[in-house]
């Protein structure tokens, strides 16, 4: 789930100021890290850069983003190294960026990009905010040839939500010259200093959380990941023993996930002591995460519940439920289910739960 939801970026008070072209230089794209010397710590870690107006404020939003490690402020795409500020505030081409390095791991592409669009106006051309210039465009620049694929798709959902093209500029970085040492982290050395992006989105870049993605494996790899007794529950609709399985007597504060794909699909709050000697819930967190199928196996008619994203075979639903819990009985096989205790569901990328865990 994720946490923060992207409102609407409409800029349209910006569109009285005049717009400012210049030919920009152009590159092919088998120019992709020509003369660029990319330093990251750790082999983890990926880099993208980001241009949008004033690098002070650019940098200070995106150092507060959860999973980006490094940040550093430079001039880029303007056909030369070693520049310095006052020869791009005269023209040389370049824009203000910052150098986004960022583990993977722990935040997507897509999700940086998203809050960087919070901070500029997308439809302005070498202008953001007060600050006006070539210096100023707005533009995405990469290193990595299959993160242009991402962006692409990026920009035409940013342009699908906003039914307008943006003069956002996407291109491969063909040069970089850091910035001079009293430009980088200048709104932490200079809290009160000049910055044209709104202070409380410092604030939301600090609390965004990346949407959790959650994809079914291949069976191959399924084969290798679960246990026998997984694989044949989830993937051949098998049914383990009552009674003599992990969680049918757990009754501890916590969610339940899908063991095929990690999405969570129960918690502790809906889960009771029926007697069957499996796992007992009222109901899953969202009817949406839980399939239904008629099973007239073994020459009985019963409903099977499937997950919805990995379609794991879970069990059955009844219709002899608590009634004061709603009077359904999903009656689900521990090992469908991996269990997450309360206290882990932070670490575990879980924590947006956690507020409907009593």
């Amino acid at each position: 789930m994720i946490i923060i939801k992207k409102p609407q970026i409409i800029f349209l008070a910006f569109l009285v100021f005049a717009l400012m072209f210049i030919t920009l230089p152009k590159y092919e794209a088998n120019e992709l890290n020509k003369n660029i010397n990319i330093e990251t710590e750790g082999d983890n870690l990926k880099t993208i850069y980001l241009a949008g107006g004033c690098f002070w404020g650019t940098e200070h939003f995106l150092k507060n983003i959860e999973g980006v490690i490094n940040t550093e402020v430079g001039y880029t795409n303007g056909g030369s190294e070693g520049v310095c500020y006052n020869e791009v505030c005269s023209g040389s081409g370049h824009a203000e960026a910052v150098k986004v390095d960022y583990d993977p791991n722990k935040i997507t592409l897509d999700f940086i990009l998203d809050l960087y669009y919070l901070t500029i106006d997308p439809f302005s051309v070498n202008q953001q905010g007060n600050d006006v210039g070539v210096q100023y465009r707005t533009g995405i620049y990469y290193i990595d040839k299959e993160d242009k694929i991402i962006i692409e798709k990026s920009i035409e959902k940013l342009e699908t939500e906003l039914n307008k093209p943006t003069a956002i500029e996407i291109l491969p970085l063909l040069d970089f010259t850091v910035a001079e040492e009293h430009h980088q982290d200048y709104l932490t050395k200079n809290p009160g200093g000049y910055c044209h992006i709104d202070p409380r989105l410092f604030e939301l870049a600090k609390n965004a959380k990346p949407k959790k993605e959650y994809l079914k494996p291949s069976i191959e790899e399924l084969k290798t990941k679960l246990s026998p007794l997984e694989f044949e529950v989830t993937q051949n609709s098998g049914t383990e023993s009552p009674f003599k399985n992990e969680y049918w007597d757990n009754f501890k504060k916590g969610i339940y996930v899908d063991i095929v794909t990690g999405e969570p699909l129960f918690t502790s709050n809906d889960k009771f002591e029926s007697g069957c000697g499996w796992p007992s819930f009222s109901k899953p967190i969202d009817d949406s995460l839980i399939s239904e199928f008629e099973d007239n196996s073994y020459g009985r008619k019963r409903t099977e519940v499937r997950s919805t994203l990995g379609d794991s075979h879970l069990g059955h639903v009844f219709n002899d439920g608590p009634v004061e819990l709603g009077g359904l009985r999903y009656c689900i096989n521990s090992a469908a289910l991996r269990f997450i205790a309360y206290e882990d569901m932070e670490t575990e990328g879980h924590g947006d739960y956690m507020d409907i865990v009593e």
